[in-house]
């Protein structure tokens, strides 16, 4: 939304466009259309209409200023949007209404940008304010200068260019620059917190398992699986590390330690368990054997179209772990979680399932 020459030093500006180079090739993984984390409280499913926003993480609670803290989880609710999203562009845009750069908290920087958001309001930034302008606090008239009124007109531009169908579009069209993305992203999952667990699995050693196997998964509440049976000690090994990973941030093309993205959590499961799979879902989709839905079981991958995807190259992975349910690094702001798949009740992008695949088909092969 604006043209910003200060802010990042020419340093870091560099850094980043570095880092860029790097991750580009890695931008086609999934995940990125998928935006919200749910769930009803009774299952394993989560589901997009009760959408539920991030806990803040220490870092989130330590650092952003109460007020604005307040407004980014207020608005993101009120608008749908992860308030991480809206927290990681109020960081890079001014550090919360705490720098010191022109336009902040009066006039206008030298792209007409201004507020603790840089919202457009004259010149090269256009005058986004002018449509998305919101008296949010109840204090008329709005001000692109009060975090609240701010925080609402950037999520109201982020929802009018697609945030719900994919995340780092809407960023970009924020603020056109692949480095600011990476920024904005990485701020988002650093305020994020979660907590998801599940119980220790129980291989069968068969590999024979059906839907009956499927169906032996069972739920508690808060998104718990009570019990799990794997058909296989790799698939054990793979699930039980993506269970550890529960509740870690998602992060645009990462795979771990820290954070993953869907793709790099699947592959990163699987590499655990000595079988090497492709790093996104795109090529996991290509080369890993296909599965029927009537012989899904445990430790396969199910894919979906995905904002950044299609049928024949999906943008979104999940390991599926039961009837319907699976673990997955959804979106930006959203935790890694159990989450149900397939389903009218399920989250935005992950209830249209393009097919499944089998990576421990291929560990012998060692694909």
């Amino acid at each position: 939304m604006n043209r910003r020459a200060a802010g990042p030093t020419i340093i870091g500006i560099a850094l980043a466009f570095l880092l860029c180079l790097l991750v580009v090739p890695m931008l086609v993984v999934g995940g990125t259309a998928m935006l919200f984390a749910g769930g009803d409280g009774s299952s394993c499913g989560s589901t997009g209409a009760a959408a539920v926003q991030p806990t803040a993480s220490t870092v989130a609670a330590n650092s952003i200023p109460a007020n604005y803290l307040h407004w980014f989880q207020f608005v993101g609710l009120q608008y749908n949007v992860p308030w991480t999203v809206l927290a990681g562009i109020g960081k890079v845009e001014s550090d919360d209404g705490q720098t010191s750069l022109p336009g902040v908290t009066s006039g206008s920087n030298a792209f007409g940008a201004a507020g603790p958001m840089q919202i457009g309001i004259r010149g090269a930034s256009g005058d986004a304010w002018a449509t998305y302008a919101t008296v949010e606090d109840g204090n008329p008239p709005a001000s692109v200068y009060d975090p609240a009124d701010a925080i609402a007109a950037a999520a109201k531009y982020l929802v009018a260019h697609g945030v719900q169908q994919n995340v780092p579009q809407a960023i970009f069209a924020y603020n056109h620059a692949d480095w600011y993305v990476q920024e904005v992203l990485s701020w988002a999952s650093t305020y994020a917190s979660g907590g998801y667990t599940i119980s220790e699995v129980t291989p069968n050693g068969d590999g024979t398992a059906d839907d009956s196997v499927l169906s032996s998964t069972t739920c508690k509440e808060d998104s718990e699986l009570a019990s799990f049976v794997a058909p296989n000690a790799i698939v054990a090994s793979a699930v039980t590390y993506a269970e550890d990973q529960l509740g870690k941030p998602y992060l645009w093309g990462g795979t771990g330690p820290a954070a993953f993205d869907c793709s790099g959590l699947v592959m990163m499961a699987y590499e655990s368990a000595g079988v090497t799979i492709p790093r996104t879902s795109q090529q996991q989709w290509k080369l890993l054997p296909h599965v029927p839905a009537s012989k899904v079981l445990p430790g396969d991958l199910v894919f979906f179209a995905g904002g950044d995807g299609s049928v024949k190259a999906p943008g979104h992975v999940g390991l599926v772990v039961g009837k319907n349910t699976m673990i997955e690094a959804y979106a930006p702001g959203t935790p890694i979680r159990v989450s149900a798949f397939g389903t009218p009740q399920s989250a935005p992008g992950d209830a249209a399932v393009v097919g499944y695949a089998r990576p421990w088909s291929n560990a012998n092969s060692n694909t």
